[in-house]
């Protein structure tokens, strides 16, 4: 049997043997209904078999227990600990920080990119920057967070083809200048290589393409604070350059955080972008100023 056929065996021999994990009740009495990171840890004191994230830690964590699908997480189990936070958006950072450090056995990985790249546009042609050469947390007209050159290439290909704009123009094919591309004879390009489409109308179309895409500057001269609160915590967040340096719970706290070299790091802008720009948070520019 090939190995493409085995793991669905295996899943289903799992789940057909399941048995609810008696050995872990001793960890459910005092686990809190507030938000907050679980681990499940098996043998090893330094690793986690699988690291969580929920508003009710303990109506998550209870729900795992009645999975037959995570049957085989579940007999390597021998304790289960948490972290509270102050809401869901501290449980969503920490979780993230700890899944990329720990790498949990059970959890999807995620990995530094170290070739993350944007589609940067420089006098209307678009072009492949890397993160790690560019600093994306400043650098104005970045287009789209792609794992790697390829996919920043296929995301232009299909703008491309979906807004009739040119290869040529665009880089992504060599053209005789003046003389039409293959995809205009088949009606798939506007003109834009041989003066159908002006040169500016194209630019233009491609702007209006790739504005969803926008990648944001970090707006504010230095780091801030977000003030998260709950009915029994008060956390605040300390951010710079979208990077989450982590949390305090008093901005007294904060001098050690900001030593943290800060990057430019894809999930802290996925979770944190819209909710630092949206105004339901209250935020501290730590320069002294208060953010708005």
């Amino acid at each position: 049997m090939s190995r493409r056929q085995s793991a669905p065996r295996l899943e289903f021999e799992a789940a057909a043997i399941y048995e609810y994990p008696e050995h872990l009740r001793p960890w459910l009495e005092a686990l809190p209904k507030q938000p907050g990171v679980y681990f499940f840890h098996g043998e090893s004191e330094a690793m986690p078999l699988y690291i969580g994230k929920s508003v009710n830690i303990r109506s998550r964590v209870l729900s795992h227990l009645r999975t037959p699908d995570e049957a085989t997480m579940l007999r390597q189990s021998r304790r289960i600990t948490w972290t509270q936070t102050a809401g869901e958006l501290g449980a969503l950072l920490l979780e993230a920080r700890l899944i990329k450090e720990q790498q949990p056995l059970f959890n999807k990985r995620l990995r530094r990119n170290r070739q993350l790249c944007s589609l940067q546009l420089n006098a209307g042609k678009p072009q492949v920057v890397y993160a790690r050469e560019v600093d994306f947390s400043h650098t104005p007209n970045l287009y789209g967070l792609f794992a790697h050159r390829r996919a920043a290439l296929q995301t232009l290909q299909t703008i491309a083809d979906e807004q009739r704009l040119c290869y040529g123009v665009l880089g992504l094919e060599p053209v005789s200048r003046g003389r039409a591309c293959f995809r205009s004879a088949l009606k798939r390009c506007a003109g834009a290589c041989c003066g159908k489409e002006s040169l500016e109308d194209h630019e233009a179309r491609l702007k209006q393409a790739l504005a969803a895409l926008s990648v944001t500057c970090w707006p504010w001269e230095g780091a801030v604070a977000l003030k998260e609160t709950s009915t029994e915590l008060t956390h605040y967040h300390i951010i710079n350059n979208w990077l989450w340096l982590g949390a305090v719970e008093s901005l007294t706290d904060a001098a050690a955080l900001l030593r943290t070299p800060a990057g430019f790091d894809q999930d802290g802008y996925k979770i944190l972008c819209k909710l630092l720009l949206s105004g339901d948070y209250e935020i501290i520019a730590l320069n002294g100023q208060a953010a708005t």
